[in-house]
């Protein structure tokens, strides 16, 4: 295979934190490194203070995960808005909790639709959506702290990240803390992140003029003030850094690290939260990374690399965070400008991942999953040799799960129907024969399916998991199990109540977490 670098002994989990903002900012239609420059304010802020290593470490990772949670549900905003990338975008423009923001989002309502489906989705929104919405703003900070506890990071960072969307004046999300009882790393991280945004767009006097405005309301008074008589030491120099190295350098006391198993978990982690975006990719990277690795073996590939295969294939995805669900939960066929987006996902994959070294030898595989053998792939293009071997297994071993998966334009291939589709992949030259036999050899193994039930499921409970965890309605789950809709909905009321979940990202995760997607027959 082409020589590719081996995974060091220990990472440092900065490193990881630190891709997935990049992802962030996309997600959010901010430039790449807008969360690590609100890092840099929060710490600046923290400097100011005097905070000791311990609580500085807590708004170093509150202030890089602070927003993770909030493409959890892009489904549902993509479902509202037409586009959850554009609708995230004007997060900064208002004071969230003013008229003005809520009717700039009301006006968004159903764009992209024609006149009599926009009004539609407004009575609909009127009705139950507003209410949903609400509720999904104050599950993003629990999403979040969720993927904090899987990292293992601190009690200290999970409570500030859980209180993320809180306020000076408790009129946040969930809206049940106010003033000092709002964890410090929390008002530190949520007044950088504006600052960052304020500061980049319109200087320090467009910074300074909102500490101004919100104090007392959004912002600690206290930190707004730091804002506005510490304004160059604090903003001064950000564009001129190398953010990266920066943010990198200024994590607090000794970095904290993972290796083999806790490495594993950690990609696994933010695999299944980047594979939340959309309830069709449920589960996805996890697959993929099973049915690489096993292939990989079948190959002869050594054991280094087949973990370096197994674990790009977890990061393979995170340029989906960059790409809008008005795309990926399309109905119908794409138009050409929409193709085009989606084949910037490897790239964005690689770009978001090749700052760090260890992680940039898992991006120059993972960036050639979609390339093909006869050169018709993307991003570059490639042909024959020019593809690496990890990048032929995961090309497979993706182009295999996809089709085993359910997308919005059609339901999930059957295996047989699968199998035949790779096979045909690989008569047209576009995939290598031994590969495409090693993954469906891969497919079959008997370990892809459990059979143990977690939290007392019944095997209809999960049936219906799976469903939901897809974004069906109950009248839709009726339809497709054939059982009424008031069944459908106890059904989900005994589930949830189970599994301790309160919405379909949360259903998602516990899904994904306990090996229940995807489903192989």
């Amino acid at each position: 295979m082409t020589a590719m670098a081996q995974p060091r002994a220990a990472v440092r989990l900065a490193e990881l934190v630190a891709a997935l903002s990049l992802g962030i900012d996309l997600g959010f239609g901010q430039p790449m490194e807008h969360v690590l420059r609100q890092c840099l304010i929060a710490m600046r802020l923290a400097g100011r203070m005097g905070l000791d290593d311990d609580a500085r470490s807590a708004v170093y990772y509150t202030s890089l995960l602070v927003n993770v949670g909030c493409h959890s549900d892009a489904h549902e905003q993509a479902k509202w808005f037409g586009d959850d990338i554009e609708l995230k975008s004007h997060k900064y423009d208002y004071d969230q909790k003013s008229l003005v923001a809520a009717a700039a989002s009301f006006r968004r309502l159903g764009q992209g639709h024609p006149p009599i489906h926009r009004f539609r989705i407004g009575l609909e929104f009127a009705l139950s959506g507003f209410r949903d919405l609400d509720g999904m703003i104050a599950q993003h900070a629990d999403i979040a702290c969720s993927l904090a506890a899987e990292l293992g990071l601190p009690d200290e960072v999970q409570n500030a990240i859980s209180a993320s969307y809180e306020r000076w004046d408790g009129r946040g999300w969930p809206g049940k803390l106010r003033g000092d009882s709002v964890p410090l790393a929390s008002r530190l991280a949520q007044l950088a992140e504006y600052m960052e945004v304020a500061h980049r767009v319109g200087g320090e006097d467009a910074a300074v003029a909102m500490a101004r405005k919100r104090r007392g309301t959004q912002f600690d008074p206290d930190l707004a003030d730091l804002i506005c008589t510490d304004t160059v030491e604090i903003l001064g120099g950000l564009g001129a850094a190398r953010t990266w190295d920066a943010v990198i350098g200024a994590e607090p006391a000794l970095s904290m690290t993972v290796s083999g198993e806790q490495l594993d978990a950690a990609l696994l982690g933010v695999a299944n939260f980047v594979d939340l975006k959309s309830p069709y990719m449920l589960g996805h990277a996890n697959a993929v990374a099973k049915l690489a690795g096993i292939a990989g073996a079948t190959l002869g590939l050594d054991d280094g690399e087949v973990e370096l295969l197994r674990r790009a294939a977890l990061v393979s995805g995170l340029g989906r965070l960059g790409i809008s669900n008005s795309i990926w939960d399309k109905p119908c066929p794409l138009g050409a400008g929409e193709r085009e987006r989606v084949r910037l996902q490897p790239y964005l994959t690689e770009r978001m991942l090749q700052q760090s070294g260890w992680l940039a030898s898992l991006g120059s595989a993972a960036v050639q999953l979609r390339e093909r053998l006869d050169g018709s792939g993307y991003p570059r293009g490639l042909a024959g040799n020019s593809i690496s071997v990890p990048g032929r297994i995961l090309g497979a071993a993706d182009a295999y799960q996809a089709m085993r998966e359910p997308r919005p334009y059609r339901s999930a291939l059957s295996g047989d129907d699968a199998t035949a589709g790779l096979r045909a992949e690989a008569t047209a030259g576009r995939l290598p024969g031994d590969v495409v036999e090693a993954v469906l050899s891969a497919a079959g193994h008997p370990t892809f399916r459990r059979r143990d039930r977690p939290a007392n499921l019944t095997d209809r409970e999960v049936d219906v998991l799976r469903l939901v965890a897809r974004g069906m309605s109950s009248r839709q789950i009726a339809d497709r199990l054939v059982i009424s809709p008031k069944t459908a909905r106890n059904h989900i009321e005994h589930i949830y109540a189970k599994i301790g979940a309160s919405s379909r990202a949360s259903a998602s995760l516990f899904a994904m977490r306990n090996g229940l997607l995807p489903d192989f027959d």
